[in-house]
């Protein structure tokens, strides 16, 4: 197998991807149907059509008009469960879904409805797709700090169906920093700690969440190439970068796949790894993102079994769960 095959049939996990994200035009109409919700967009087609982004913000405004045909805990299962059925076609083995509660529940949807709908279809992909995957509770940076400790005390009585929590939305004029008494709080709990990072943000913002935050992992990441002992401090490190290529390329952080920083990235050392992000908005799931961004940058046999190998490496799995994935990756780049 070449590079391009092998990205294909690789196994994988996927560390990056909101679940909200890949809520597909055809499923928002579905839903708004089911729901009785009005859309601004009279088709599939012209939903689609407004799917050219200029930049992070402009995403954000749609995304969360899609988000708003989401109403029941059977809502929230379908539009998972649909997402599970595209990992599967990816081979992707493992999967970590960030969710937005504050999107829903300032609708009047009750938290309850969104994680019971995303752990149901969770327990469906693990018995019948054989898909392992755990849920992170993502807080809405724009809003305030106050907030994101109200929505996390309405999810402890969940608590067992929730891994971590993270940080997303528009990331300039809110650094981590906004955020370090809640993070702190959820640390104390014992949660897993993602945050988004040197996206549109500068290097700084990565310092913050590490340093500040003291998260496990960063979401994106691709600004540590503006600050080379930072690079160099990551690379030692192993801290993960969860790298989202067509989103990048599609919010207009590169103008070309060709200039994406991730080959730099991994011959730099660092543990960066490929996920779709936002995949019903930008473009392309797992192996869309693999497939384009080999192309684009040449990348290698080796490479792409190092992507792989990270994603399992940057992971929250069991250790027993992570031998036996790349185990299995083991086996398909052997064969």
């Amino acid at each position: 197998m070449n590079a391009i095959e092998l990205a294909r049939a690789i196994p994988k996990a996927e560390l990056h991807i909101h679940i909200e994200g890949s809520l597909e035009p055809e499923l928002i109409f579905a839903l708004a149907q089911r729901n009785g919700v009005a859309l601004s967009y009279p088709s599939v087609e012209a939903l689609r059509a407004a799917y050219a982004f200029t930049d992070l913000q402009s995403f954000l405004d749609i995304y969360y008009a899609g988000a708003s045909v989401l109403l029941t805990a059977q809502d929230f299962h379908d539009m998972a469960w649909a997402y599970f059925l595209r990992a599967r076609a990816d081979h992707v083995l493992h999967t970590e879904l960030f969710f937005d509660p504050q999107t829903h529940t300032a609708r009047g949807v009750p938290i309850a409805a969104v994680i019971e709908g995303l752990t149901g279809a969770c327990r469906q992909a693990e018995a019948e797709l054989g898909i392992s995957s755990a849920l992170i509770l993502c807080f809405l940076r724009h809003l305030s700090e106050e907030d994101a400790f109200a929505t996390l005390e309405a999810a402890l009585p969940y608590r067992e169906h929730f891994i971590g929590v993270g940080l997303d939305s528009s990331e300039l004029g809110h650094p981590p920093s906004k955020f370090q008494r809640v993070f702190a709080r959820c640390r104390e709990l014992g949660l897993k700690l993602v945050a988004h990072a040197g996206e549109e943000g500068p290097p700084a913002y990565m310092r913050e969440a590490i340093d500040l935050l003291q998260v496990q992992r960063i979401d994106h990441g691709v600004a540590v190439m503006q600050d080379a002992a930072l690079m160099a401090e990551l690379a030692r490190s192993r801290m993960p970068l969860t790298v989202c290529p067509l989103s990048n390329l599609k919010l207009c952080v590169v103008k070309d796949l060709r200039d994406h920083p991730l080959k730099k990235m991994l011959d730099a050392g660092l543990c960066a790894t490929v996920n779709s992000d936002d995949p019903a908005y930008f473009g392309g799931y797992m192996n869309a993102n693999f497939e384009q961004t080999v192309q684009a940058l040449q990348l290698s046999r080796e490479d792409v079994i190092r992507l792989a190998k990270n994603s399992f490496e940057a992971s929250f799995v069991s250790e027993e769960r992570r031998t036996a994935c790349l185990e299995e990756l083991e086996r398909v780049t052997a064969a």
